[in-house]
């Protein structure tokens, strides 16, 4: 790739740490969190290892795998591609997994047997005698799951008036009949705040004859929700870091230094 279309496209790779020889490593947790054990080869029964009905994630380092709900590959089978399943819940095999074989390379099977796309997967592995630099890193962003939503329940009181609502006629009323006795009350200036009082007494005289004509009130339950910020532990780092001139990006499942290790490439390397 030449440098200006290194520079055109900023290079984007996944890092994550696995074994040298692992070809498929299971995790007993999402997001690749808690025990763990890899293979290259079919594995008939996860029962053997301690593993069965266990596995909330997986990453497949290279070939295509066939993972299944039941022993001897049997029951709801999955195609799993190269890459990152960071939660087995969307493929109906979170904590149900209890075979998996490799798939030969010729084997053509119907798009519905394979999983969705993964996330992409990067060997950041050093290889023999290649040469490694430090790139300096210009920008880190911790990286968290979506928002949640949250939910609760809340008592509502709901007014059952019978026809048309008699309340709001009856302030009004009441306001007109207590500003004329308050007229009749006062006498100059003392008339005016009687009135004025008199139309506050007459409005409270008046609603409470509105409520009077309901027929009462009841209770209900309402559910609302609102969308907050995860507080959870970020998923991955998004890190960018800059190598002889060209803008590289990298997500990784720790948080970064002051500078990343690269070949003279620019590809990151753990």
């Amino acid at each position: 790739m030449t440098p200006i279309l290194k520079t055109a496209l900023a290079a984007t790779f996944v890092v994550f740490a696995a074994q040298a020889a692992a070809q498929v490593t299971f995790y007993e947790h999402e997001d690749y969190a808690g025990r763990s054990f890899n293979t290259q080869r079919q594995v008939g029964n996860f029962d053997r290892l301690g593993f069965n009905d266990r596995a909330s994630s997986v990453v497949v380092e290279r070939g295509r795998w066939e993972a299944c709900q039941d022993a001897r590959f049997e029951g709801k089978c999955v195609i799993l591609r190269p890459g990152r399943y960071s939660n087995l819940t969307a493929l109906g095999l979170n904590d149900r997994v209890s075979s998996v074989r490799p798939i030969e390379r010729d084997a053509n099977y119907p798009d519905e047997r394979y999983a969705p796309e993964p996330q992409p997967f990067y060997d950041a592995r050093r290889r023999n005698n290649e040469r490694l630099y430090q790139a300096n890193v210009t920008d880190v962003r911790a990286v968290v799951g979506p928002a949640e939503r949250r939910c609760w329940i809340e008592r509502e009181v709901v007014s059952e008036n019978r026809g048309r609502s008699n309340n709001v006629p009856g302030a009004i009323a009441g306001a007109v009949i207590g500003g004329i006795l308050g007229h009749q009350v006062g006498g100059g200036t003392g008339r005016d705040i009687a009135t004025a009082g008199g139309v506050v007494a007459g409005a409270a005289i008046g609603n409470n004859v509105g409520r009077g004509s309901s027929q009462g009130s009841r209770t209900q339950d309402v559910q609302r929700c609102e969308n907050v910020a995860n507080s959870g532990a970020p998923q991955y780092w998004d890190v960018t870091y800059n190598f002889r001139g060209v803008e590289h990006r990298v997500q990784m499942t720790s948080e970064p230094g002051p500078t990343v290790t690269v070949n003279r490439q620019g590809e990151p390397r753990g």
